[in-house]
This record gives C-alpha cells, structure tokens and sequence, in this order.
C-alpha cells in the first residue's frame, strides 16, 4: 500500500513538471509567429508602463527648499569667522612668545599693538641634568626691557610656577601694573616677600570674573573662568580694535569639578558667536584621545588607599593642587588620621587656599612634624612635596634618611599622586629605590593622579566653541603643537590660518591676514635658588666641561731671557686620568711645553697674558689628539 501511494506521488509530481515547463514554451512559440515590430512595439510599451510607475516621486514644495538654502547660508554665515570681523580694519596686533615653546614651562608671551603692550604670563623652568647648580630656569628679558615704555600691564592666568615663578626675577629689574585673579596675586605676594620685595605689591590689581578691563588706551581684557590642576585659573579675551584674541590658558574641561565651578564655557561661546580673530590653545595633552577624567574621579582610589593602609600614609602630591591635597585630607580625616604638613610650598599653599576660603578644614585636624613620633602610625597622613623626585624636597630627604622629623619605615605607604614631568624620570626612579629599601610600600596608580590638561576632545570643544579665523597652539613641545594643529584642521581652520611658533617669533595678526615680520632674542637665564641670583652663562658652561671633560691645571716658572723652564712645571688633573697616571701625564704635559718654549713667537714671552693663551690652545689640541677630550686647560705661567 505504502508503495501505491509512493508511485502515485511520483506521477503527480512528474505531471506537474511537465506542465510547468510547458508553458513557457507555448508563450515562446505564439510570441515568435508575431512580427518583430510587433514584437518591438508590445516591449515598449511594458517598458514605459514600469518607468512611469518607477518615475514618480513626492512632489517638491518649494518653500521648505528655500528654507534649506537659508539654513545652509546660516551655517556658513556661523561657522566661517571671516564673516565675523570688520574686514576693512586696517589695525593689528603681534604676538611674541618669548617662552613655553619647545618645552614645558617658561610661559611668557607679550601682546603688542602700535603703541603699547601687555605680558600674558611670566613662568619660570627646570634645567636639564647637565646644568649642574642650576636650580630654576627664567626667561630672557631682553626685549621686554626694550619695550618696556610701551607695556601697561602683567596679565595673569593662574598660579602654577610655570606662570608666575619668575615674576620676582621681572619685578627686580623692572615694575608693571599686575592683572589677576585673587590665588595667583596672593601666590605672587609671598613670592615678593621671600625676595624681599614687599613694596611691588603695591602694583596687584584683582580682577572680577566675567568683567571686561581697561587696560591702557588699546587693550579690553576679561578674564573667564576655567577649570585645569590648580583653582582659579582662567582664560583671557584679549581685545583690541583688530579683533578678539583668546588666549585658554592651561585648561581642561571638567564636567564635575570638586568646587563645583565649571569652565564657563558660555563667555567662549559667547566670544565664538561674536567673531574672533585669534586662538592661542593649550597644546600639551595633544596626543591623549580620551577625554581627562575630572579631579573627582580621583576621590575612589583614594578612598581604597586609605582604607587599607595598616601604617602611616604619605603622601606626595604638587603642592599647587589643592583640591587633589583637599581631597587627601577629607580621606584621612574620615579614617581618623591627623594631618601633617611638610615641605615649604606645600605649608604655603595650604594656608593660602584656607585664608582665601578656597578649601575649607578645621584647624583642629593639623599637627606639628614634632608630634609624629609621639602618634599611632594609623593615625597620621603625611602631605608633603617631592613627588618630581628633586633632591631638596621632603620626600627625597625622607628617602635618604636626611628629613629631621620623618624616618621611612617598613609599614609605611608612599602614594605618588602625580604624573612624571619629561626629563624627571631618572630623578623620581632613585628616589623610589630609596623608599623601597627603607621597606615602604609604594603605589603610583593611574586612578591616583588625573591631567590638568585638555585631551583632544576637549581641544576640540574649544576650538568649536571659539571658531577662530587664526589660530596658534601654544604651550608644548613641538610635537605637540604640531599634532594640535592637526586638531584644529579637522575642526575647520583651514592650514593656511594656523602657525607653528618658535619662541622669539613675532607674529602680526590682523583681520585679513597672519605673518610672522620678525625675530626678537630669546633663551634662558640660571638662577641659584640658595641665593636667588643669577649664574652667568659662562659659569654654567665651564661646570658642563669639568663634569665631561675634567680639568687641567698647569704651574711653570720660566726664565724670560733665555724661555726656558726654571724647574719642573706643576701638573694637576681632574676628571681626566687615573690616579695612577698621574706622574706619566705631568712628564708628558712638561714635555708639551719645553717644546712649546722651544718654538715660541718673538715677544710672546713679554705678554704673560697671550703666553698662557698660546699654551692653552696647544695642551688643549695635545689632549685632544691623544684622548679625544676637551678639558678646561688653567695655565698659571710666572715669567722670572
């Protein structure tokens, strides 16, 4: 039965087969005894039939297609500053950085229009390890003593060292009117007292957030508040009759910050709407495609480090921060620690921030570095600066042994709440092997420390916000200016409209064109901190070459009759050859100069000055040929 209906099923299926192939052909064969133009003609019509019906689509209303164009005149209307400005200005102004390019810190700039000018800014540096003795670097103020006529003011952004550390330097030599808000001025003041220059207070002018300034006959500034490491930065609005320049400051745009103020990004945007001619934008975090966390963010790890420490917490932080040391304290307060600090500028800083009613903390929560040994270690948090590693700082001395009050000990926990500043790596490496020697424990987590600088996203927002014509990155080395202006591209300026600076460059802006039109000197003075004086060029070049080179010093008395030696010359070297050797170098630099002696110009003998000249030029290429080296060569030579 099963296989009945199998066969049945077959011969239904193998039916229908027969039939579906049929058809076609029987279409195919009536279609082919029509004529071709027949057939033409019946294609045709089928194929206009389905394009009539394919064709069709929503009427256009004219009136809502005028309305795009508006729009899109609109945004051009918005987006393009050139439309902005007053074309037919025939005013500009030029911008001269004289520090903070090419490097990180030193920030200096000077505005200048036909008949005066102002400095945004004078910020100091840190020498590089070959600098030996230098403890601060300052800029050079040459060419601000040949504009000084002109300069109606000093305008501050805010108060990190990088900004305001060699206003004491400038303040010596020359005096301005100082614009800014009340942390950098009173920062500032406690600079002029330890240089014992407490009359140049007198110059301090305290601004108000949001209110334009008369400064001279030529400038309008207002200062706009910003978020960024420290509190009571701000950003500039430069204005003058060519137009608005915006000058950020160092900034980050922080959501959530720990005071609450957010940057005021309306008064940028304000500003954007109404036309500027120029950006000048925070360069340093140029490479950083996350966004930068806010300083509240950092409140969790924190919270995690206090709660597991078993012994004293230390912690090493940049003294400017305030509200990354606020937070700390809050932390150790709620875990029942007293609060102890350490270090010059940290104590500074504090008790600034506190006058000011910057932070707010009971008195009641602080004790003295001599009461620590008397304390439970759970019950101490010790806030203090060292964190760069430098060799003076609290922490360093700490870490040697050196500190009078503080001994590192095992159970000890050493929480590095910052980020390595270039060239301070080797410095902060030799000062965590020390801590870990002593047996401390040492966290420097990425959750602890947040940047105070714009990441490209915020870069950015400022750049739409402000929509510039020109723009300049300032503020970083060159590779970050020039990955800056790669940002600044793809938000719309065009390249043409963006220059890369050079301290000493001298930039004229007006409505209708940017160009550079000079050089202006530039470079760096050394400053000993032990004495806050300056260390001339030649001193500092002369201990480069004692620390690669080492020195020789050469004793001779000669015969002036007959230019010959009296007795065997003194020799001494350092850095130069081994102790060993000593003997072997003296018979050869004594042979250098009987043969020296034995050619020597005709009259030479009567000029000792030109004599130990002469000499030192051929001791110096002797060595040179034999060692490959170039010591400080200190003839003494004693004509009898």
């Amino acid at each position: 039965m099963e296989q009945e209906n199998q066969e049945i099923n077959e011969s239904i299926s193998q039916e229908n087969r027969k039939q579906h192939y049929k058809k076609p052909n029987s279409n195919y064969n009536s279609n082919s005894n029509k004529s071709p133009n027949i057939q033409s003609g019946n294609k045709n019509k089928n194929i206009s039939k389905s394009s009539s019906r394919r064709r069709q689509s929503t009427p256009i209303d004219e009136k809502l297609k005028a309305f795009v164009e508006l729009n899109q005149e609109s945004h051009k209307q918005r987006l393009n500053p050139h439309y902005k400005l007053d074309l037919n200005s025939r005013d500009k102004i030029r911008i001269t950085p004289l520090g903070g390019l090419g490097e990180i810190g030193g920030n200096i700039t000077v505005f200048e229009t036909q008949n005066e000018a102002i400095l945004v800014d004078v910020g100091m540096s840190f020498p590089d390890e070959d600098m030996h003795g230098v403890d601060i670097l300052i800029p050079d103020f040459s060419y601000i003593r040949e504009i000084k006529d002109k300069i109606k003011a000093v305008i501050i952004t805010h108060a990190h060292e990088d900004h305001i550390g060699a206003m004491p330097y400038l303040y010596k030599d020359m005096q301005f009117p100082i614009y800014g808000t009340p942390l950098p001025l009173a920062m500032i003041g406690n600079k002029f007292d330890e240089h014992h220059l407490k009359d140049c207070r007198q110059h301090f002018n305290p601004v108000e957030k949001r209110k334009i300034y008369k400064i001279g006959e030529d400038f309008e500034v207002e200062w706009m508040h910003m978020t960024h490491s420290i509190v009571d930065s701000s950003s500039l609005a430069i204005t003058t009759s060519c137009g608005t320049v915006i000058h950020t400051g160092d900034f980050k745009i922080d959501h959530t910050p720990v005071d609450g103020y957010t940057a005021d990004l309306h008064r940028l945007a304000h500003y954007g709407d109404r036309g500027v001619l120029c950006l000048l934008s925070d360069s340093t975090n140029s490479y950083n495609t996350n966004a930068t966390p806010s300083e509240l963010s950092v409140a969790p790890a924190l919270d995690r480090v206090f709660a597991k420490a078993e012994g004293r917490v230390i912690l090493s932080t940049f003294s400017s921060n305030i509200h990354r040391v606020y937070q700390a304290i809050q932390y150790g307060v709620k875990y029942g620690r007293k609060v102890c600090v350490i270090g010059r500028s940290m104590e500074r800083n504090i008790e600034v921030a506190m006058q000011y009613d910057y932070i707010k903390l009971p008195k009641n929560i602080f004790v003295e570095p001599e009461q620590i040994a008397s304390m439970n270690d759970k019950e101490i948090l010790i806030v203090t600066t060292g964190s760069q590693g430098e060799p003076s700082s609290a922490l360093f001395r700490m870490s040697i042994g050196e500190h009078r009050h503080v001994k590192i000990k095992p159970n000890d926990l050493i929480v590095l709440s910052s980020r390595p500043i270039p060239g301070n790596e080797g410095s902060i490496s030799a000062m965590l092997n020390h801590l870990q020697r002593a047996g401390a424990k040492v966290t420097n987590e990425k959750d602890i420390h947040v940047s105070g600088h714009a990441s490209i996203e915020e870069q950015k927002l400022m750049l739409r916000l402000v929509n510039p014509k020109f723009f300049l990155p300032i503020h970083g080395e060159y590779n970050h200016v020039m990955k800056h202006k790669e940002t600044a591209m793809m938000c719309g300026v065009p390249e043409r409209n963006i220059y890369i600076m050079n301290d000493g460059d001298t930039i004229e802006i007006a409505p209708k064109y940017m160009r550079k039109v000079k050089t202006v000197r530039t470079g760096k003075v050394y400053i000993d901190n032990q004495n806050n004086h300056k260390i001339d060029d030649d001193i500092v070049i002369d201990r480069q070459k004692l620390a690669s080179d080492g020195i020789v010093v050469i004793v001779a008395q000669i015969d002036g009759q007959h230019s010959t030696m009296l007795s065997k010359p003194n020799v001494t070297s350092f850095g130069l050859v081994a102790d060993k050797q000593d003997k072997y170098f003296a018979k050869e630099i004594e042979d250098v100069l009987e043969h020296f002696l034995i050619n020597i110009k005709e009259g030479l003998i009567e000029n000792p000055r030109a004599l130990e000249n002469d000499l030192r030029q051929v001791v110096r290429k002797h060595i040179y040929r034999k060692m490959k080296k170039y010591p400080l060569i200190v003839p003494h030579i004693f004509v009898m």
